[in-house]
């Protein structure tokens, strides 16, 4: 069985960070990119199971990046949801329209984002590696 495939894309480097630490205690491969020209080469690179993608970034924003996935045979029925500052009900809708399957606002509660992906895909916790060994 593999690992479900991840894909973060945002321009900032600590909204990366906040969510790879989200996924922390889960096993999965998580990709990582800093615009939309670099989260669409890595999805095409990496056909990820889901992408957690914002929606303002340089060279290439979250909707273009979104359709130019909904084009793209492999990438069209790609699983998004979209993580943003932007709250306003005409973005939420241009990207409802294009199919994201939902939608935060930053900044985002881990659980908040565990649970709207856990219905999209199944996650599994990793192994408790840390606990101290049972001494009989």
């Amino acid at each position: 069985m593999s690992l479900p495939k991840i894909l973060s894309v945002d321009d900032s480097r600590t909204m990366r960070m906040m969510v790879k630490r989200a996924f922390r205690n889960f096993q999965c491969e998580l990709f990582e990119a800093a615009d939309g020209a670099e989260g669409l080469a890595a999805a095409i690179a990496n056909k990820p199971d889901l992408i957690v993608l914002d929606y303002n970034m340089p060279v290439m924003d979250g909707v273009t990046m979104l359709r130019n996935m909904r084009e793209n045979a492999e990438l069209k029925r790609t699983p998004v949801i979209m993580l943003s500052a932007e709250d306003s009900n005409e973005i939420i809708s241009t990207v409802a329209r294009l199919g994201v399957r939902d939608y935060i606002i930053k900044p985002f509660e881990d659980e908040n984002l565990l649970s709207k992906v856990t219905r999209i895909i199944n996650l599994e916790r990793k192994p408790e590696t840390d606990q101290p060994p049972v001494v009989y």
